[in-house]
């Protein structure tokens, strides 16, 4: 099931909610990673506005809100949400997807209610609401702007992102829509979202390939750890670095005009405010909110740019 209601259905469903104030107050676990690259560090500060903001809304409501820096820590984290606070729900985006899917499925085993995000599980069916990107229309997006960047096909690398579901629905989705376009992928490797892991990755590239014609680093800090690599480089063989998630410093030199970064693709991280909200709803109110919330990608050019650079953002 998708869901389309919008944010505004969700306040008049938390208007809705306003009698269940007298009943005990429930605990709701928020588990994600540390801000170890730009995109987690904008989806940490927008996790704890969403908190600071629903703890004032919801007094009924506990929040217990958990950051970590790899997944045996997120673990551990999730494991002591389940055993000293006794949490109704979680809402978890997990650092990696195999790892994070036991202890989140002991969580479901338990009642508690779980909302998982942006990363799946590597079992299905797990939680209760799903809320991501649409990684594999993020992927279909991506291709389509290089198939049109690039209209007598050439060769280009590839980056991936830490190995998870999404990284594959992502690449899936990229390898669909240039399928017979002429572009050849010469290379893919794991840059993790990372900067100084895509900069080694794009230093090994460029050692190995003499001619590339393009990058696709699927992700802003990966891309910006490409551009260092090419600058260090001296290489003017690469005419673009696509990279994606919207982040304000890309997004502000392709409304520039900078032609090594002509476009971007959204991925916004402030969904993990979304799944926060969708959450408290599910916890206070009638109102369904189970299923899959899908928030879709957007191509941005120079023409729109503008319409996506927050300067206020973290991101």
């Amino acid at each position: 099931m998708k869901l389309t209601n919008s944010i505004g259905a969700f306040a008049l469903a938390a208007t809705l909610a306003m009698p269940a104030f007298a009943q005990d107050t429930k605990v709701i676990g928020v588990s994600i990673p540390a801000a170890t690259h730009g995109w987690a560090g904008g989806m940490n500060f927008h996790a704890q506005q969403a908190v600071d903001r629903l703890e004032a809304v919801y007094p009924q409501l506990d929040f217990v809100l958990a950051t970590a820096s790899d997944p045996a820590k997120q673990v551990n984290d999730i494991e002591d949400m389940m055993a000293t606070r006794n949490i109704d729900a979680l809402v978890v985006l997990p650092f990696e997807s195999e790892p994070l899917t036991s202890p989140v499925k002991a969580v479901a085993d338990s009642g508690a209610w779980v909302t998982v995000v942006d990363r799946g599980l590597a079992i299905e069916g797990i939680e209760d609401l799903y809320v991501a990107g649409d990684n594999s229309g993020f992927g279909k997006v991506s291709g389509e702007y290089m198939v049109s960047a690039m209209p007598d096909g050439g060769k280009i690398v590839a980056f991936r992102g830490i190995p998870t579901s999404i990284d594959n629905e992502r690449v899936a989705g990229f390898e669909a829509a240039i399928e017979g376009s002429g572009i050849e992928i010469i290379g893919m490797e794991h840059g993790n979202w990372n900067r100084d892991d895509s900069f080694v990755v794009m230093e090994d590239f460029l050692s190995k390939h003499e001619q590339i014609d393009a990058v696709w680093a699927s992700d802003d800090d990966m891309a910006i750890g490409v551009l260092a690599a090419i600058e260090a480089a001296g290489r003017d063989d690469i005419k673009f670095v696509l990279g994606g998630a919207g982040m304000k410093e890309m997004i502000a030199r392709t409304r520039d005009g900078d032609a090594m970064i002509p476009a971007n693709v959204t991925y916004p991280p402030a969904m993990i405010a979304t799944a926060i909200e969708m959450t408290a709803v599910g916890l206070t109110s009638t109102a369904p909110v189970s299923g899959t919330f899908v928030i879709g990608s957007v191509l941005i050019t120079q023409d729109n740019a503008a319409e996506f650079y927050y300067p206020d953002s973290p991101f």
